[in-house]
């Protein structure tokens, strides 16, 4: 018999419902809003990428001041996050998605109106002040709400192939918005999401203050809200800067610094803002791991293959994003296999690992892409294995990195799962948009750099580049999930704190 594996944690008494009630009978009515809300907040991370050219042209800003309207997004989303997680889990979850919800909504808003660079960044960071409490209590609703084995399953795959695909399906809209009306539309539509969301919730859910007899934990939050933003700021300057930089090293040494002594504050404070019970649970740590790993591969293709689609293939923004669509159809489905048939049988031990095994398969596929490769035979079959590799990673992860967590730990364990994803995706970005840069500046020492063909050789350099870091990513995932998983199905321990209804 193998090995079974078990989620309980040393959790507070008095967390659980003990009553045993039965689930609510709206809670695939919850799902829809959980699910349009999640979107409306991860296509945004790509959504505007397309629109830049559009919007740069329009209020005049400069190339350097480009990066801004992604950072701050980032900067303020990544670091918020565990403060917002922790507020949803004391204050209830559904004040803290419709919070969440209007407030993204009336940023969009303001940013779709910018009249000038400072106005667009403003917006952005607002966008990602109020993602970070939406985000974290939207994972925690479906955390709370789905508690029957099969149920969760097929609930999680259907989030997981929204976080996954969400990256796609922004490239998608991005660019039909852009090129059918104009850049601001890219920030407009939130709007729609925003108000089927704002109003499911107010309609559907009820509130619960799991841990209301808790405190916020002051000291915690400005320790891990300045580490996170150290994170993201100095590896996003890595980007403009050389590693060298005080400005890139500093922040990183300064990021290392906080977070250590944020670290030690939570094993004493008494009412720790996140809790190390939440981390100290092997299959928990394994599936925070998968997800940070998964943000920082994805990017070589939803970075780089979009320059390859437009810049050397000559794809319009629409075209781009619906290149991507069969990736996203792939993804879809083998979420739902992944986490409803396969890690319930045969456990994560050597479902996830497999999973990062395709991805890192597709991404060394992608390195032979050449100047004038054809889309059909050297770019989708790769982006298939790809999507059907993130399929069966990102959903049973999410579910296994929230799965036995108490009902008070439930914001703050799902905010951890969104901010490994974002730190993920801003580690992944820097590394690999250097470690490109150097191949085709490499490439280019000795030639003649006004000859079109080598300048078009120096990017496909520079993606394939790209491509090999991403498939060590990826294959570096799967050594490590594969050492912690236990092996075997995880099962919930009947002495863990149950997970709690809506």
């Amino acid at each position: 018999m193998p090995k079974t594996q078990t989620l309980s944690e040393s959790a507070p008494k008095g967390t659980a419902d003990p009553s045993g009630a039965a689930p609510p009978a709206n809670r695939w009515w919850i799902l829809s809003i959980v699910g349009i809300a999640q979107l409306m907040v991860v296509l945004d991370a790509t959504i505007v990428n397309i629109a830049l050219p559009s919007a740069q042209a329009d209020l005049g800003f400069t190339d350097g001041n480009r990066q801004w309207i992604v950072t701050a997004y980032a900067l303020a989303f990544a670091s918020l996050l565990l403060l917002g997680g922790r507020i949803a889990d004391l204050f209830g979850r559904k004040p803290a998605f419709l919070v969440g919800v209007a407030g993204f909504a009336g940023a969009s808003v303001l940013g779709g109106m910018a009249n000038s660079f400072g106005m667009l960044v403003t917006a952005r960071a607002l966008q990602g002040v109020f993602g970070a409490l939406l985000a974290p209590a939207a994972l925690s609703l479906l955390n709370t709400t789905f508690t029957d084995a099969k149920e969760r399953a097929k609930a999680f795959s259907v989030y997981g192939a929204i976080a996954g695909a969400g990256g796609a399906v922004g490239l998608l809209l991005g660019g039909v918005l852009t090129d059918a009306l104009d850049w601001r539309w890219t920030l407009y539509v939130n709007l729609v999401f925003a108000v089927v969301a704002f109003a499911g919730g107010w309609v559907l859910l009820s509130n619960r203050r799991d841990a209301a007899n808790s405190k916020l934990d002051l000291p915690g939050a400005l320790l891990v809200s300045a580490g996170l933003f150290s994170v993201v700021y100095g590896f996003s300057n890595a980007e403009t800067h050389d590693w060298g930089s005080p400005q890139t090293w500093g922040f990183l040494v300064a990021a290392g610094v906080l977070l250590t002594v944020f670290t030690w504050w939570q094993t004493r404070a008494a009412h720790p803002l996140l809790p190390m019970r939440v981390l100290l649970n092997r299959t928990r740590a394994a599936s925070f791991i998968a997800v940070l790993v998964t943000g920082a591969g994805m990017f070589g293709v939803f970075l780089f293959l979009t320059y390859y689609l437009q810049l050397n293939l000559g794809f319009s923004p629409t075209k781009t994003g619906v290149a991507f669509l069969p990736m996203m159809a792939a993804l879809m489905i083998m979420a739902q296999v992944s986490t409803t048939v396969l890690v319930p049988r045969i456990g994560p031990k050597i479902i996830i690992p497999t999973g990062f095994a395709l991805a890192a398969v597709a991404m060394v596929w992608l390195t032979g892409i050449g100047v004038d490769s054809d889309f059909s035979t050297a770019v989708l079959p790769p982006l298939l294995v790809m999507g059907a590799g993130l399929g069966i990673v990102m959903p049973p992860a999410m579910a296994l990195a929230t799965s036995g967590v108490a009902a008070a730990d439930a914001g703050v364990a799902s905010a951890t799962v969104n901010t490994m994803q974002q730190v993920g995706g801003s580690i992944g970005t820097a590394l690999l948009n250097t470690l490109a840069a150097s191949a085709a500046t490499s490439y280019l020492a000795g030639k003649d750099p006004a000859d079109k063909l080598v300048r078009a050789q120096s990017t496909i350099e520079s993606y394939t580049t790209a491509f090999w870091w991403s498939a060590g990513f990826f294959a570096a995932g799967a050594l490590i999930t594969f050492l912690l998983y236990h092996r075997g199905v995880a099962e919930q321990d009947p002495d863990a704190a149950p997970v709690v209804h809506m």
